[in-house]
């Protein structure tokens, strides 16, 4: 943004599609977007399905974004002020997470601190940190103590969310230290992201999820969520 608030054109390579976006701006779906998502930021008004169709046609016009211009175009696409453009960053890094090292962890930090909300820093979490942190085990270690440990709400939420899609390959002890360290947090968002993370590890072992929530002092709400599919 610039000094007056007006916003600096976008990045080259997303220009076509801001054209695409405008085009199909929905004043209707707009409001009721932006009310479901608490009026964190205004919405053209696009579905996620739509909008990931133009960002498809927008691909095959325009060719994949460089892969060394990924981090520049993600970051001008968070910059923006409609959520579509947040979400549109997200899809990107999700369709190139395989490519991604930990050496790109410092910029998707960035991303997961700008503009947050749960519906991009849990898709930044399990899809991209996720499959980044699976791939490059040795990170593991650093970039959790740095995120469970630190004052953002929302990195501690990466911290507890990111191995969701891990299943049986989950790190149970780190998992569960994580949990500990934040059991009387008392947030929603940290609360819920505690149930859902023992939720999605009971797919894969009920008896550790079971055991721990015994042991374990919970919110209600944690507890709730982690045990509701177990009965």
């Amino acid at each position: 943004m610039s000094p007056r608030g007006v916003q600096d054109p976008p990045h080259r390579w997303l220009r076509p599609l801001g054209a695409l976006f405008e085009a199909h701006r929905c004043p209707e779906d707009a409001a009721a977007m932006e009310a479901y998502m608490k009026h964190i930021a205004p919405f053209f008004g696009i579905k996620a399905p739509h909008r990931r169709a133009l960002l498809k046609a927008h691909i095959a016009d325009q060719g994949a974004p460089p892969a060394d211009e990924l981090a520049a175009i993600a970051r001008s696409a968070i910059a923006r002020r409609e959520r579509e453009w947040h979400h549109t960053a997200v899809d990107l890094l999700i369709g190139e997470a395989k490519r991604l090292t930990p050496d790109d962890l410092p910029w998707i930090e960035e991303l997961i601190a700008t503009r947050s909300w749960w519906d991009t820093v849990d898709a930044l979490a399990v899809h991209v940190v996720g499959v980044v942190l699976k791939r490059h085990p040795h990170a593991v270690a650093v970039w959790n103590e740095r995120w469970i440990t630190g004052q953002d709400m929302w990195l501690n939420r990466t911290a507890l969310l990111f191995q969701n899609r891990w299943r049986g390959d989950t790190d149970r002890a780190l998992l569960f230290a994580n949990i500990a360290r934040h059991a009387a947090h008392p947030d929603f968002f940290i609360r819920k992201a505690i149930g859902w993370a023992l939720r999605e590890l009971a797919v894969a072992d009920p008896g550790a999820v079971r055991a721990f929530v015994a042991r374990q002092p919970l919110s209600p709400l944690s507890r709730r969520e982690a045990l509701r599919k177990l009965g």
